[in-house]
């Protein structure tokens, strides 16, 4: 309509969808055309002349004139006759006033209406649509925070990555088992709302509690995860207590002797990929000493393989195992231990993962002190390449 139409053949055609629409419909056609109310009314005033003139109740005549507004005709915009208006605006938005303690609204929500009182304060004269407008010429738009920062990245960060790679690619190839390992988020178990949808019927939602407190018979989950990256399969560990380093390493044993040695019978090491810190943590000492026991159970020597500070996503659980989980009870109150161990275990993929989960009872309490003397028994090889994030826990006793 605006290429075919001059302004007065646009005015009478609006203003002709108004009349036939009766009453409401100059409201209707300008919010569906965004012409202005007064145009409207200014065609329906000049249809009103046509029709006498089409109709004359006695001698007189009307000859409507095709003139059209002349070039540069019409209302001025703002930033014409206000030279430094969107000087001013842009002084407001621009992203290097965010550290700037002077700058008007640096501890203020930056909406349109308080942009628009902050420039009346400067003395201009202009309404918080007409700022978006600006903005949006500009090419400004509402935007989120999105998480990219990492902190501070070690300098070893890219060598450990290809040291783990290596690592994980020689296991492979040598049929020899490789896991991922970490803690999933610790979950409330009661009716809580649970993030996500599900299909209901309409007006049926499932009803949780307004406050998310504890429930203190019920407690929390602790879903610790073991991740087979050569079979694509999974072990979790649903506990009830704390989620220590003897929780994880029982968790580990839970897969390789319900799991793993059936799957990789001629097995002579553990590769374990695992976060810098948490209950699986690089520093930790009942890590290690709960490692050395297990080694000595299997038979394998276990080769440890941490992941640098800040760089946990990368580990495997974390979106081969973890966000699978989280996507398939969306929207579901984990109201019990038992439905959190099923809705684990149900986890599927189009790839082929399958999960086993299996709750467990048992007491892990924290602050286990691991003394200079056990800790020294332990038999263990460290890396050359950073010893404290690669090493390997021998089966054999010192």
């Amino acid at each position: 309509m605006q290429s075919a139409l001059n302004e007065r053949q646009r005015r009478l055609l609006v203003a002709a969808e108004a009349k036939v629409l009766g009453r409401g419909g100059v409201s209707a056609v300008s919010l569906a055309t965004g012409v202005s109310r007064g145009t409207i009314k200014a065609g329906l005033d000049e249809l009103a002349l046509i029709d006498q003139q089409l109709n004359p109740p006695g001698s007189y005549t009307f000859t409507p004139t095709p003139r059209t507004r002349r070039v540069g005709g019409g209302r001025k915009k703002l930033v014409a006759g206000d030279e430094t208006l969107l000087s001013d605006l842009l002084a407001l938005v621009e992203p290097t006033t965010r550290g700037d303690p002077q700058s008007p609204l640096r501890w203020t929500c930056k909406s349109l209406r308080n942009l628009a009182e902050e420039l009346k304060a400067q003395g201009h004269t202009v309404s918080h649509v007409v700022v978006g407008q600006l903005l949006k010429d500009q090419d400004y738009s509402l935007q989120a925070n999105v998480k990219v920062l990492e902190g501070n990245q070690s300098p070893d960060r890219n060598a450990q990555f290809e040291h783990i790679n290596a690592t994980v690619s020689a296991a492979l190839e040598a049929n020899q088992p490789v896991i991922s390992v970490d803690t999933k988020k610790k979950e409330l178990v009661g009716a809580y709302k649970n993030a996500g949808q599900e299909w209901l019927p309409s007006g049926e939602p499932v009803q949780v509690k307004v406050h998310d407190f504890i429930d203190p018979e019920l407690g929390r989950a602790n879903p610790y995860g073991v991740y087979d990256i050569g079979a694509d399969d999974a072990w979790v560990s649903v506990g009830t207590d704390h989620d220590t380093a003897a929780f994880a390493v029982q968790t580990i044993r839970r897969w390789w002797f319900g799991m793993g040695c059936q799957r990789y019978p001629q097995a002579k090491q553990l590769i374990i990929t695992a976060d810098g810190g948490g209950s699986n943590g690089h520093r930790v000492r009942l890590w290690k000493l709960e490692l050395s026991r297990l080694a000595q159970e299997t038979g394998l020597d276990i080769q440890v393989c941490h992941f640098p500070p800040g760089t946990s996503k990368w580990n495997k659980i974390e979106h081969r195992l973890f966000s699978f989980i989280t996507m398939n009870w969306r929207g579901r109150p984990l109201i019990s231990h038992e439905v959190i161990v099923n809705l684990i275990a149900s986890t599927k993929t189009r790839t082929g993962l399958s999960v086993r989960a299996e709750l467990d009872n048992a007491n892990y309490p924290k602050g286990v002190v691991v003394s200079d003397q056990e800790f020294s028994a332990i038999n263990i090889e460290r890396n050359d390449f950073h010893g404290d994030w690669n090493y390997c826990i021998r089966a054999d006793e010192k």
